[in-house]
């Protein structure tokens, strides 16, 4: 729901920095961004493994960036990101492993801590 209406304000070349420990929802938080730009959230999975999933079909393309298994800062620089945000919206989960130089200067910073149960606390900033 969160995701959904974040996604209304956004536009191309924003970029949404996501923080969370491991199954605190980032990707599920990117399905309702999807959702709210017009893609199915169905089609969004993590990118863990492939690092960028790029989902086309909405108000706007969505890039969807997965840092988790990065170490190095020259990995992430690699990915060119800066380029990619630049034609649509770009969604970065573990953003933490970016440089602080590498951060745009549109973005959003969205922390999604844990709850009880199944509730998170999520927190959209910027």
């Amino acid at each position: 729901m969160v995701g959904r209406k974040l996604a209304a304000a956004l536009q191309a070349g924003d970029v949404v920095l996501l923080y969370g420990d491991l199954g605190a929802g980032k990707t599920a938080f990117v399905k309702g961004l999807a959702e709210g730009l017009g893609v199915a959230r169905d089609e969004v999975s993590s990118p863990t493994f492939t690092l960028v999933q790029e989902y086309r079909g909405g108000r706007l393309t969505l890039f969807h960036v997965d840092l988790y298994r990065l170490n190095d800062p020259r990995e992430v620089d690699d990915l060119g990101l800066d380029e990619i945000a630049e034609d649509g919206v770009l969604a970065i989960e573990w953003a933490e492993k970016l440089d602080a130089r590498l951060k745009p200067s549109r973005s959003f910073d969205v922390r999604i801590e844990h709850g009880d149960g199944d509730a998170r606390t999520i927190t959209v900033s910027g």
